[in-house]
């Protein structure tokens, strides 16, 4: 059983004891932290009205159990409380800007297995919180300091599902998403919804788009049909079913929709880490401007970020530090590699939905195969290693030596130690919940990556 607590929010499994697992206890508590937080925020604003909170959920199934606890804490905190249904992550996001509510929480455990589920916090803009807002809301969950509204001042409770429709018709006001090229191309796509919410809301997004889709694992209960997260190892399904030559393109998505990946008409991976390659460079063709990525995602958005006269930068592992980034070196597109595309033209968020309907406006615009268009972006292969480590290993220590030990190499350590060579790098970070060192490493072939991580990981297990 695991409860892990983080600045972004609450995960767990569900089932087992108070305090070690996403149990209804813990739920109302981390809620009323988060609710008490917003309280605070908010304190001295001149705000006149009853605070609100958005509240969106996945297809889990212990999804209407968690968020009918957390609509009533909220409600007893003193919230009103909109409830958006099912939803995903960025439809979630997009609510709370559009009901000018005060935050939102999303119920999902994104990628983690059918056992997971998750609180993620949201602040007024829509956007997660920062480490420091974040660590605010733990300490509040530690002291257990919060206080429930007296009767005569709880809190109300709406149902709104027209959110999803609303999020569609965001995707499509955009200046880049050219319809009438997308239909004029008659495209089809075979879509893998993985039994959640995307099997809700993408065939709106399809129908509207005058694309033919098929949909599979298309019941959004929950059951996920295999493991969720969007990678080629879990994906045999869809890939077959992109092999009978039926389909322009496939398309995955993971349970609550903020994370992409395609499937080229052959039956072959696009490449998650070239979701955000690929619409970028459709966006600086038009936008030029500075982009962003995290420090574990592919150099090929440095590539065509420069091809196009703009900057790329780095920014740490986590949402939260790629939208921080952006804003700061004004990115026209930013994202991380694992296929969130954040287009701020819409919302400082991982969105699916925008990076679907950019991509075939792209496509659309090029007028090739999914194939080919995969073969003209820059070439570099990522491998994921880990090393395991004792709980009493000093990380810090290990990754203070590997700094000094390649020191001459352009070293970048905002978050773990980056070692950027020529033609190649190798990223080591710890993990924040296991004790781990995580080692991705990229280079123009599998082989040449998987060298590298393998000396490294050779370095710091002769640390230990």
């Amino acid at each position: 059983m695991t409860l892990i607590k983080s600045i972004s929010g609450i995960r767990g499994t569900i089932g087992g004891p108070a305090g070690d697992t996403l149990n209804p206890l813990d739920i109302v508590k981390f809620t009323s932290a988060y609710a008490t937080f917003i309280q605070r925020r908010s304190t001295g604003n001149g705000q006149a009205r009853r605070q609100r909170i958005v509240v969106g959920r996945d297809a889990r199934m212990s999804g209407e159990m968690v968020r009918s606890i957390v609509c009533g804490t909220l409600i007893g905190m003193g919230f009103d409380v909109i409830d958006i249904g099912m939803a995903t992550t960025p439809t979630t996001e997009l609510a709370v800007t559009m009901a000018k509510a005060d935050g939102g929480i999303i119920i999902t455990a994104s990628h983690n297995p059918r056992q997971w589920n998750a609180l993620k916090l949201l602040n007024e803009k829509g956007e997660f919180l920062t480490k420091e807002d974040g660590n605010e809301v733990l300490q509040i969950a530690d002291d257990e300091d919060f206080s429930f509204a007296e009767v005569d001042n709880l809190g109300t409770y709406t149902s709104d599902d027209s959110f999803n429709q609303k999020h569609v018709d965001a995707v499509l006001a955009l200046s880049l998403v050219d319809q009438q090229a997308v239909r004029d191309a008659h495209f089809k796509v075979c879509v893998d919804a993985i039994n959640s919410v995307g099997a809700l809301i993408l065939p709106q997004l399809f129908e509207q788009l005058g694309v033919a889709s098929t949909i599979i694992n298309a019941q959004p209960n929950g059951d996920f049909a295999h493991n969720p997260e969007p990678l080629e190892k879990n994906l045999s399904g869809i890939m077959q079913e992109m092999r009978s030559g039926k389909y322009d393109l496939g398309i995955v998505v993971d349970p609550d929709v903020d994370r992409l990946a395609f499937i080229c008409e052959d039956g072959k991976m696009f490449g998650e880490e070239y979701t955000l390659v690929s619409v970028a460079d459709y966006v600086l063709q038009h936008t030029p401007g500075n982009t962003v990525s995290n420090l574990s995602s592919t150099r090929a958005l440095r590539d065509v970020t420069q091809k196009h006269g703009g900057e790329y930068t780095a920014a740490a592992v986590g949402e939260v530090n790629v939208t921080t980034m952006m804003k700061k070196v004004g990115a026209v597109i930013g994202g991380e590699g694992n296929g969130g595309v954040i287009y701020p033209e819409c919302h400082y968020g991982r969105d699916a939905l925008v990076g679907i309907a950019l991509f075939l406006s792209a496509l659309a615009h090029e007028q090739c195969a999914v194939s080919e268009l995969r073969a003209r972006m820059p070439e570099y292969s990522i491998a994921k290693n880990r090393i395991d480590l004792t709980p009493s290993t000093d990380v810090d220590a290990i990754l203070e030596k590997v700094k000094l030990l390649y020191k001459d190499q352009q070293v970048n350590d905002i978050d773990g130690v980056k070692i950027d060579f020529p033609d190649k790098w190798v990223h080591l970070r710890k993990s924040n919940t296991e004790p781990i060192i995580r080692v991705y490493s990229e280079a123009a072939t599998m082989e040449q990556a998987e060298a590298l991580a393998a000396d490294i990981m050779k370095v710091v297990l002769e640390m230990q």
